[in-house]
């Protein structure tokens, strides 16, 4: 499943060979921030920070990561007492941008992705290895002021059912290089992703 969707975003893409990016759309930056998860269970809701990234390498593609440390809460149920669970994510892809207007990009990415969840000394790490594809447009709604929206599917082992996911996001621009972005991502069965933080572009 996870090579037929590279191997459909990358025949995608294809046709569109020879364009540039969006007036007003980098995709070099580094952004840090606030993250939070909303997990389908309360009890593994976490919040922490993250730290993203994305660079040109050609005018038409891109690579970008990021990493993210959150921490749940503890919860207490009677006598027995949930301990507070480190979750560590992290991402790495590439991605493909074509101009659809001046103002309006449409993007296709892939990505490998990994969580590890650390439970302590009574249960060792989990770790769910997988990857992710997603596409939609990105572009500036105003001179100082870009939002984007994507639809995407990720899959992960261990049994684990793939997901389809919408995403969407915002920036609001300071001047050509500082800015401050927010993006939501809503998952299949309920799970919710947020981020803010400033962003460098350059």
């Amino acid at each position: 499943m996870k090579r037929a969707l590279l191997a459909l975003t990358l025949a995608a893409a294809l046709p569109f060979a020879a364009a540039n990016a969006a007036e007003g759309v980098s995709y070099n930056y580094v952004e840090a921030g606030y993250a939070k998860t909303d997990a389908k269970n309360s009890f593994a809701d976490s919040d922490g920070w993250a730290i993203n990234g994305s660079y040109a390498f050609l005018p038409n593609f891109h690579v970008f990561g990021g990493y993210s440390k959150q921490e749940t809460d503890s919860e207490n149920f009677g006598t027995f007492r949930i301990p507070s669970v480190d979750v560590d994510q992290w991402n790495v892809g590439v991605g493909y941008n074509h101009e659809l207007t001046k103002r309006v990009d449409l993007v296709t990415r892939v990505a490998y992705q990994q969580n590890k969840t650390d439970y302590g000394s009574w249960f060792g790490d989990y770790k769910l290895k997988g990857g992710s594809v997603e596409a939609g447009v990105r572009g500036t709604l105003t001179p100082n002021w870009e939002g984007y929206a994507f639809a995407g599917y990720q899959d992960y082992d261990k049994h684990y059912d793939g997901e389809f996911y919408g995403r969407i996001g915002t920036q609001v621009k300071f001047n050509q290089n500082w800015g401050i972005t927010a993006d939501a991502k809503f998952i299949d069965g309920g799970q919710k992703e947020f981020f803010i933080g400033p962003r460098y572009s350059f």
